[in-house]
């Protein structure tokens, strides 16, 4: 059986990326909206991502410190597009989606860096662990939309993501890069 298994549960960090504003209703688009991750087994990167995620959002560009972030994602909806693969993720060993069906992102602070960038910072929670992350946001407007888009890195291990054989970094990095590129609705220009 071919086991590729990253830490996809870092991709909820990502949900620290969802500037929006306080004054419009907000909401994240799904449909145009992706969270991916990386991992490297045995040296070779592996790609997957989360087909489901949601966010509650309260952003102004003008008041970040107001700001409000909140993400969860479905770790039940991590692929690797293998089948194989998929089937193991949501077992113990990996997500344990039947005690830990989601993940969840709450920042606790919104830093505007430039006119266009942001330091979102929060508490992540995978498999019942939590940690403090700092997400790097940049925004950017597409007609009536604006797209919020960074990475940053994440310790499976700290998550308990890859437990048992799978704790070996030299077969699973422990490193995971998360990316993201969220569309959102009733953010106020920038």
């Amino acid at each position: 059986m071919n086991l590729r298994f990253p830490v996809l549960a870092t991709v909820l960090g990502a949900a620290a990326f969802l500037p929006l504003s306080a004054s419009a209703q907000q909401a994240l688009v799904p449909a145009s909206s992706e969270i991916r991750f990386t991992s490297r087994q045995m040296g070779v990167p592996v790609e997957g991502q989360f087909r489901r995620f949601d966010a509650q959002i309260k952003f102004d560009p003008a008041q970040p410190a107001q700001s409000r972030i909140a993400f969860t994602v479905d770790t039940g909806s991590a692929t690797l597009g293998v089948r194989e693969t998929d089937a193991e993720l949501p077992k113990p060993t990996w997500f344990n989606v039947a005690a830990f069906p989601q993940a969840t992102f709450q920042s606790t602070a919104v830093r505007r860096i430039d006119a266009t960038r942001f330091e979102v910072a929060g508490r992540l929670s995978i498999k019942g662990v939590g940690s403090d992350v700092v997400v790097p946001v940049t925004l950017a407007r597409q007609g009536a939309q604006t797209v919020a888009t960074g990475a940053f890195p994440i310790r499976r291990l700290q998550f308990r993501i890859g437990e048992n054989e799978w704790a070996d970094t030299a077969m699973v990095a422990d490193e995971v890069q998360v990316k993201f590129r969220l569309t959102l609705t009733g953010v106020a220009p920038l």
